[in-house]
């Protein structure tokens, strides 16, 4: 069949969505968030554009990935002079934009309180495959198998990722085992409470009874995505890192989400509790939008992979290393770390009045620009409500707000804008949520 000349853009709202429908997979149709289909034409900073010209605050970040806003001019830029002079370079070559983006990633690492711990970067498409390979390497290093994981934890859809996803709506067929499920310690509707110890005791029971009394590492997010923003409480990554490494495991952080200053506190979400992880995964907010991830690691836990073959057809591809360079350059410049922490405490308080005011909200929490509203039916039983979530979520939509449902009953409302989310739109958002949980009553 002779293949047709490319088509003008139809940019009609009506148009992709009859293409989408048509010609995607059926697995991409269950992500599709509102009723009525939505289509962006253009962004800017913390601020989206639909089809047909309507603003938008973007409380979503396009799923955590925008961290310096959209478009942003020297990110685009940084990216436009590399592809226009060399677009990609396979790693079997060197290059210094991804040499010097390493260098650059692992500085931002801690290094110990004899400053002797050394990190290295292997650079990867996606943080699935971030993921999968920090599995490789823990089961390497250690010779172990086994590995724990959070219950309500996500980890990506790659099939090694989904056996350490404990959130049965991401988990298909055919995953690997070799994975043991420890409760997460939420402090709001956790199985033990509020509190630390109890969790990380169970940790140690998981390990004397479902392994082989030996693991190869213990994955937690910092503050726990679509899990519905699940901050990990005073102590516990400490603790877990220590039953972890008893058992003769590593501790690896997944700072996919929580990663590139999003806490507000810190660059790195484990750093609220002083932990030192063997293996970080990173990817999203990394290349603002260019696809990108990466495991950094401790040089001799990473060593043992030189013995067999391992690469990634795009990992360390020059024009996304460019954007993540200047990533990095635009949240020193634009203070968004610092930027993070104060709007999103002001935000806070904004949605701790909320809370006040509308009985279907059971909690609030978050830290920096990584916050949720949780929807409860009854305040006493904690009853996740779903359709609440769904009704406010869709008029959220209406009053310019985009924003995503989240958690393992898809009763949170999860906010994690672009870092430059301003104090000026702290009062559109409130007014926004108020406005959608108004029209409910």
């Amino acid at each position: 069949m002779q293949q047709k000349a490319p088509q003008p853009i139809d940019w009609s709202t009506e148009g992709t969505a009859a293409r989408r429908e048509q010609f995607y997979a059926a697995s991409q149709r269950k992500f599709v968030p509102f009723r009525e289909p939505m289509v962006f034409r253009r962004g800017s900073m913390q601020y989206l554009w639909d089809a047909e010209g309507r603003k938008y605050t973007d409380l979503l970040g396009m799923n955590v990935c925008i961290s310096v806003g959209h478009s942003h001019p020297k990110v685009v830029a940084a990216a436009m002079e590399q592809a226009q002079e060399l677009t990609h370079c396979t790693t079997m070559f060197h290059h210094p934009i991804p040499a010097h983006f390493a260098e650059e990633l692992a500085v931002t690492m801690p290094k110990g309180d004899k400053g002797d711990v050394e990190w290295v970067v292997h650079f990867t498409n996606s943080g699935s495959e971030a993921v999968d390979l920090a599995m490789a390497m823990a089961r390497t290093y250690t010779g172990n198998v086994d590995l724990l994981a959070l219950r309500s934890g996500y980890h990506g859809p790659t099939s090694g990722a989904q056996s350490i996803t404990g959130i049965a709506g991401f988990r298909h067929p055919g995953m690997p085992g070799g994975v043991a499920f420890v409760p997460e310690p939420n402090q709001y509707r956790g199985i033990f409470g509020a509190g630390t110890g109890p969790y990380l005791d169970e940790i140690e029971r998981t390990i004397q009874s479902a392994t082989l009394g030996k693991v190869a590492g213990m994955f937690v997010e910092s503050v726990q995505g679509y899990g519905g923003i699940v901050e990990m409480p005073p102590g516990y990554m400490t603790g877990a890192a220590e039953r972890a490494r008893a058992a003769g495991g590593l501790y690896i952080a997944d700072e996919v989400q929580s990663g590139f200053g999003r806490t507000g506190d810190h660059m790195w979400g484990f750093e609220a509790d002083g932990v030192i992880p063997d293996i970080v995964v990173m990817a999203k907010g990394i290349g603002n939008g260019f696809p990108l991830g990466a495991v950094v690691a401790q040089k001799h836990v990473a060593a043992p992979m030189a013995e067999k073959f391992m690469f990634h057809t795009y990992g360390a591809n020059p024009t996304c290393c460019a954007a993540g360079r200047a990533v990095l350059s635009v949240m020193k410049e634009d203070r968004l770390q610092d930027n993070a922490k104060t709007v999103g405490a002001a935000l806070l308080e904004r949605l701790k009045d909320l809370q006040r005011k509308h009985r279907a909200i059971g909690d609030v929490r978050g830290r920096g620009l990584m916050l949720a509203i949780e929807m409860v039916k009854d305040h006493k039983t904690k009853e996740p409500d779903r359709e609440t979530t769904a009704a406010v979520f869709e008029k959220c939509r209406d009053a310019g707000l985009v924003l995503s449902k989240s958690g393992p009953h898809q009763s949170v409302l999860r906010m994690v804008p672009p870092l430059c989310l301003s104090a000026a739109d702290v009062e559109v958002v409130a007014d926004g949520l108020d406005q959608a949980f108004s029209a409910l009553i």
